[in-house]
């Protein structure tokens, strides 16, 4: 990880993006296109918590060519509890659920993506092709919420890993665990890029109708050939905006997300972005700059080489102008939106054009007052 690191910088510093390219080419690293088709990461990296850095070589028998593409596989996961907490002061809910470890979508700037290395696993291609499946999340959840002295608050579910990315289809662990939620009529804030929501648009208009849900569906850029290759297996931005349209339209409180925005390459998108989501019924809008933490700062790299070699430079530039020149600046209050004067503009931007259209007029609040604690387990039934 560290020397494809070196690598692209050294090469910028003493030649290009030819160079840069070569080198990465022939440390090792990179996978063959043909085994990642479909795939944004062009890269493997061992987990940082690996003892050994492994390379793909020729070693002259043309072996290379015969390895398999990287498939999707799915392991299942046994976790004893479900909600995840946290008391970061810098984000907005206290608890989340996670129904899968990492993310079929493979959006190539997920920050999400150095979890993978407490799973021995890379945060690079393993991240998009190697997933965990939690089947027990709906029970754990019940039992979680069955605890003496639970106290509701929004449960947010889509911040790490996206809950309808397409295993989903298969494994059903979004909506039941929307089962548990609206039984015991307990709010939840959804985030996802998939159109897949719209499946359980039956649950979340009756969880609507009492002030308990509202989606927010993430957009970074309208660009449909920019998305296939930053974002390659999550909806396309109109499909996207035709599912803020059709949530709107059921009456579920529904809002748009622009994470990340990458400067010098789709800040320029904001107010066109904004004005599409207002235009599909968005009530609400947020935004958070680009976040390069740990193994995400060589895969984005790597993939700016390969897709924008012409805007290298100038992206890194602007991204360490906001992050004190680094590639990533962890400060509680100023990893979201980062520091300086590109980040203060596009701030501005963004609060004057959600000002002309109308939206962030009202935050909604989702009720908690309504929750209705499931039975703990073992407990005797009263007969009257």
């Amino acid at each position: 990880m560290e020397q494809i690191a070196r690598a692209d910088i050294t090469a910028f510093e003493g030649g290009g993006a030819a160079m840069a390219n070569t080198m990465i080419e022939q440390s090792g690293i990179r996978v063959d296109a043909e085994r990642r088709r479909g795939r944004a990461a062009g890269i493997n990296p061992s987990g940082r918590y690996e003892p050994v850095s492994r390379h793909v070589f020729d070693d002259g028998w043309g072996s290379i060519e015969e390895l398999p593409p990287f498939k999707t596989e799915v392991q299942v996961e046994r976790p004893r509890t479900i909600i995840t907490r946290n008391s970061s002061p810098d984000i907005s809910f206290d608890r989340s659920i996670n129904p899968y470890r990492g993310c079929e979508h493979g959006c190539v700037y997920c920050f999400a993506r150095p979890t993978h290395a407490y799973m021995g696993l890379s945060a690079g291609l393993d991240f998009e092709s190697k997933l965990f499946a939690k089947p027990d999340a709906a029970r754990l959840l019940e039992r979680e919420l069955a605890k003496p002295g639970y106290q509701p608050r929004t449960i947010a579910i889509g911040t790490n890993t996206d809950p309808y990315q397409p295993i989903e289809k298969k494994f059903r662990i979004m909506r039941e665990i929307l089962e548990v939620l609206e039984r015991h009529k307990h709010p939840v804030g959804i985030v996802t890029k998939s159109a897949l929501v719209l499946r359980d648009m039956d649950i979340l208009s009756r969880m609507a109708e009492q002030g308990l849900a509202k989606v927010a569906l993430s957009i970074t850029t309208l660009d449909r050939k920019l998305a296939r290759t930053m974002e390659p297996r999550a909806a396309t931005p109109s499909r996207r905006l035709e599912t803020v349209r059709a949530l709107s339209e059921a009456g579920i409180p529904t809002s748009v997300m622009m994470g990340p925005v990458i400067p010098g390459l789709t800040d320029c998108e904001i107010e066109r972005i904004l004005e599409s989501a207002v235009t599909a019924g968005a009530r609400e809008a947020g935004y958070i700059i680009l976040r390069l933490p740990l193994e995400v700062s060589p895969i984005f790299k790597d993939w700016l080489l390969r897709s924008a070699p012409d805007r290298y430079r100038h992206v890194l530039s602007l991204i360490r102008s906001m992050r004190g020149g680094k590639d990533y600046d962890a400060e509680w209050g100023k990893r979201m939106k980062g520091t300086g004067p590109y980040a203060w503009q596009i701030g501005r931007r963004f609060e004057i054009a959600a000002k002309r259209l109308g939206l962030n007029k009202e935050r909604l609040k989702l009720r908690y007052d309504l929750f209705q604690p499931p039975r703990p387990e073992g407990e005797q039934l009263t007969l009257l």
